[in-house]
């Protein structure tokens, strides 16, 4: 079962939104909306989330991320469509039954830290559990080891002023972590941190992820970021989502121009694998690349290639190797064998391949110009790092 369901979500502001819904249903744009004094946050947006993924929301400001992110724990209401749970159906739960889900079974990790100034680090991180009623004894102990996964023994007596911007919003992720709750929700958590600090919390999350396996909802306008965290990434663009997918099949296949505009700015190299650009093993069988005669076994192939590869190396790793020697790296499956090469050529080519739309994908408008929540163009270029 899916951990997490968003079906055929909706959410408009404005006079009549059960209207709107039903005329946006009926092929209305955004814009016919907005001339009424109405406007589509979200629109018709559905997706799945597996236990254990990190599945990434991105989108310029205005897209309406924040917004969806909003209904998936019940924050805001949807005007329509429905928020399936571990099968249970938030939006059909009456208020206290929603808030007992969000105390112990939903966390939230806020952009702006939002802790407690009055309050010692380990009671910031031990406040969920509190609301929770958890035992004093019970939730410092918990807070604690909370704090020492956030990489912050040793600061539980701290205050939040004397912290760094990167560990006060270490502790927001202890807080969320310490109540152990099944879903992480993360709101540009890392958006307000300086580029080396925001690394270094990309990196924190995705080593606690390894140990933790958490279900985590992550909300960035950053494609770097999101190409970095997520296994599926949803890309929002006035209130809808116009593709989801993994980041080489954003990056290879893009939905349309405005998402090839995103990716264009991507560092490739760190984001496809070896797997992805791989030859069929056939191609380094027969001669051998220094002329000499006989047929080669994949055995061959594996001793002659100058490294041996998992299909999930970045292909970064493979220039070293593809300039040290004419034969083809090899890619070999969890058993040792021979499931592909990347040939120097290939390496070198798909560097430099342009990114094309998907054909099939529905029609969008010219890359380039944004638009904001409401609708009106915003200023600049899109860009990987909007």
């Amino acid at each position: 079962m899916s951990r997490l369901q968003a079906e055929n979500l909706y959410k408009v502001f404005g006079r009549r939104p059960d209207d709107a819904v039903r005329r946006l249903e009926a092929g209305a744009s955004r814009d016919e909306l907005r001339a009424d004094g109405t406007t589509a946050a979200v629109i018709d947006a559905s997706f799945t989330v597996e236990p254990g993924q990190i599945f990434v929301v991105m989108g310029l400001s205005g897209s309406g991320k924040s917004t969806l992110l909003r209904m998936l724990n019940g924050l805001l209401d949807p005007t329509a469509g429905h928020v399936l749970f571990d099968g249970q159906d938030l939006t059909a739960l009456s208020p206290a039954a929603l808030r007992e889900v969000r105390s112990k079974k939903i966390s939230m990790v806020f952009q702006h830290f939002a802790l407690f100034p009055h309050r010692s680090v380990m009671e910031n991180a031990a406040y969920g559990l509190e609301v929770q009623g958890v035992p004093r004894e019970e939730r410092d102990k918990r807070a604690v080891e909370a704090l020492e996964l956030a990489g912050l023994a040793g600061w539980e007596k701290s205050w939040p002023d004397e912290l760094s911007g990167g560990m006060q919003q270490r502790v927001g992720l202890a807080r969320a972590l310490a109540t152990d709750a099944d879903l992480l929700l993360m709101d540009e958590s890392f958006s307000a941190l300086d580029p080396l600090i925001r690394r270094d919390m990309q990196d924190q999350l995705l080593e606690l992820q390894k140990r933790l396996k958490k279900t985590i909802v992550f909300i960035t306008h950053d494609l770097n970021e999101a190409m970095r965290l997520g296994d599926q990434i949803a890309v929002m663009r006035d209130g809808r989502i116009v593709q989801t997918g993994g980041a080489e099949d954003i990056l290879v296949t893009p939905a349309n121009d405005y998402v090839a505009a995103f990716t264009q700015d991507v560092d490739r190299s760190r984001v496809l694998t070896a797997g992805a650009i791989m030859a069929d093993p056939e191609t380094a069988l027969g001669a051998s690349a220094s002329g000499g005669k006989g047929a080669r076994t994949a055995q061959d192939v594996l001793a002659a290639a100058p490294a041996v590869v998992k299909e999930s190396t970045p292909i970064a790793e493979l220039f070293a190797p593809c300039a040290s020697s004419t034969e083809p790296v090899a890619v070999a499956g969890d058993k040792g064998e021979l499931v592909g090469v990347v040939a120097r050529e290939r390496l070198l080519s798909v560097l430099g391949e342009p990114m094309k739309p998907n054909e099939d994908a529905p029609e969008d408008v010219a890359a380039g110009q944004p638009r904001g929540e409401d609708g009106t163009e915003s200023e600049g270029k899109v860009t990987a790092r909007a």
